[in-house]
This record gives C-alpha cells, structure tokens and sequence, in this order.
C-alpha cells in the first residue's frame, strides 16, 4: 500500500515537473486594454510582411500558409480578443493593399482565421501550456473544420482541402515556429 502511495506521489511530481517544463505565461486581453490593440497591430503587421516574403517563392502563400501563423501566436499567447482581431484584420487589410487573398478566397480565409484563433485561444486558456502536441492539435483542428466549409463554400472537396495536399510545410511552420516563437522569444 505505502509503495502504491509513493509511486503516485511520483507520478504526480514529474506531471507537475511536465507542466512547469512547458508552461508559458499566457494571457488573456480583454477589450479596454491599450496593450490589446498595440499587440493585435503588431501581429497583423506580421501577416502582412510574412505573406509578402512567402509569395517571393511560386506559389509559396500556398505552402507555407503565412496568413495564419501570427494569428495562432497572438491567440495562443494573448488570448481571444487578440487572437480574433488579428484573425479578421490580417486578411481583410492584406486583400485590400495587395489584392491577397483574392476576394474569391477572402470569406474561406477569414473562416479558417477565426477558427484558428477561436482554437487557439481555448486550447491555450485549457491547458495553460505550449508544448508541441498541442499545438498539433490546435493546427489540424482549424485546418480540419475550415478545409470542410471551405468544401461547403466552394462545392469542391479538392478545393477545400487544398492546404493538405500543398500546405504540410505551412503547417509545419505553424506548429514548430509557433511553439518555438511563444516559447522562447515571447516568454514575458
């Protein structure tokens, strides 16, 4: 008995251990906030001049899916409020100063946005963590529901899962550089 009792006190001290390892401060901004707008502005400056710098490689928008990757950092990091700011901003702004997204793709875009952050923003609020797995799970959860509207929307499943069959690399970037990016460079 004493030794079952020892062994869960173990158990529960390197889960504890776990969650300390891969812990960071998140947050979540509300609406009156100054820091909210400041933050959501830097990060929808971030999908602007990542996309650009992606679209410098044919059809590199379509690998590497650079208008999402600052909306995950600002939900994950900074919560709801920030993260659907820069969801609905990134777009709408990047399609009205270059034309990317097409206005045929925007509604499709901002769905994923506003999923991508709505998730990200739960997950992170559930788990008070960033670890890799869970940021697998915030990625191929938005990539999933927005791949299935975007079908509904376009009537075409190919066209709808679209980012599986070209965007693995965006996905990857999201996942490991999102992790990476909130991890060590954001860790205030």
């Amino acid at each position: 008995m004493i030794s079952n009792i020892g062994n869960y006190h173990y158990i529960c001290m390197e889960y504890n251990m776990y969650i300390m390892e891969n812990s960071s401060r998140l947050y979540t901004l509300s609406l009156r906030e100054t820091r909210t707008y400041t933050l959501a502005s830097l990060f929808v400056i971030g999908n602007i001049i990542l996309p650009q710098l992606c679209h410098l490689i044919p059809q590199g928008g379509l690998i590497f899916l650079p208008i999402y990757f600052f909306t995950l950092i600002a939900a994950y990091k900074y919560g709801m409020v920030a993260g659907m700011l820069t969801a609905v901003l990134s777009p709408v702004i990047n399609a009205a100063l270059f034309g990317m997204p097409a206005p045929a793709v925007l509604p499709s875009i901002l769905i994923k946005s506003v999923f991508l952050a709505g998730i990200a923003a739960t997950v992170a609020k559930r788990y008070h963590a960033v670890s890799i797995p869970l940021l697998i799970l915030v990625v191929l959860s938005y990539q999933v529901g927005g791949c299935l509207i975007e079908s509904a929307l376009t009537g075409s499943l190919a066209a709808g899962f679209q980012d599986f069959r070209m965007g693995i690399p965006g996905m990857l970037l999201q996942t490991i550089g999102g992790w990476a990016l909130i991890k060590f460079v954001l860790n205030k």
